[in-house]
């Protein structure tokens, strides 16, 4: 075991190592970029979401979400939250507008739908109490973002992500829009024409024919087939 004198000796050098190696590092200043401390991100000017996401942003997680400007306004998907606990569910509507604004994802504000109320009433007692009521409430508090110009499987990284860490007591419905190839109305009409009447099929006439000439040859046959009456057997009267 080392002596008191020791051990103070070594902690004092620990101390002098770290502090020396804390020195020497360069200002985070220098290397990264900061952002106004105090200054809204409104009145930034030309602020990108790159920018934004390699900076230094102390409490970002305490701030609102960067909302992205739109670029064609081209709707890619609505997110429906709902919950019975209205505190709850602008926490988790403000973690999703991070994580769309962290992904690139031109997004809305936050829009309040109209609360679902529901009320029960329910009997204090079965027999003689049957005229004392309770009566219980429960309300639905909705919120809705929308989403734009974002490609297909953006979306469905936000969404996965979102389901993963979905706060308990939170529910949320996904819509999604998928954009069809250029050009896809005139193949569906070649398709269409194709099965319809195509150019390998047979005319209308020609099947008619067809059809007549097949059910001639059935009834030949079917002719051919019956007995005949030569060999009945012939009735002659009585001789008186």
């Amino acid at each position: 075991m080392f002596s008191r004198s020791c051990r103070s000796a070594v902690s004092a050098l620990q101390r002098s190592l770290r502090f020396n190696s804390t020195n020497s590092r360069p200002p985070a200043a220098a290397t990264e970029p900061t952002l106004p401390t105090g200054t809204p991100l409104s009145q930034i000017p030309d602020i990108s979401e790159p920018f934004y996401a390699s900076s230094i942003v102390h409490g970002r997680g305490v701030r609102p979400p960067h909302i992205l400007p739109k670029t064609h306004g081209i709707p890619a998907a609505t997110l429906h939250f709902r919950s019975y606990h209205p505190n709850l569910l602008d926490f988790f509507v403000h973690f999703a507008g991070h994580a769309a604004a962290a992904l690139g994802i031109p997004i809305s504000k936050p829009v309040h739908l109209p609360t679902q109320r529901r009320l029960w009433t329910v009997l204090r007692g079965p027999f003689v109490h049957k005229k004392s009521q309770e009566n219980f409430e429960r309300r639905t508090h909705k919120r809705v973002i929308k989403a734009w110009d974002a490609h297909p499987d953006t979306v469905d990284l936000l969404v996965q992500y979102l389901e993963k860490h979905i706060a308990a007591g939170v529910g949320m419905r996904a819509v999604r829009w998928t954009r069809a190839p250029v050009g896809i109305g005139a193949k569906t009409v070649e398709t269409v024409r194709g099965q319809l009447r195509g150019s390998d099929a047979v005319p209308r006439a020609q099947k008619v024919k067809a059809l007549g000439e097949q059910i001639v040859k059935e009834e030949m046959k079917a002719a051919a087939g019956a007995p005949t009456t030569e060999g009945a057997v012939q009735h002659t009267a009585p001789s008186s």
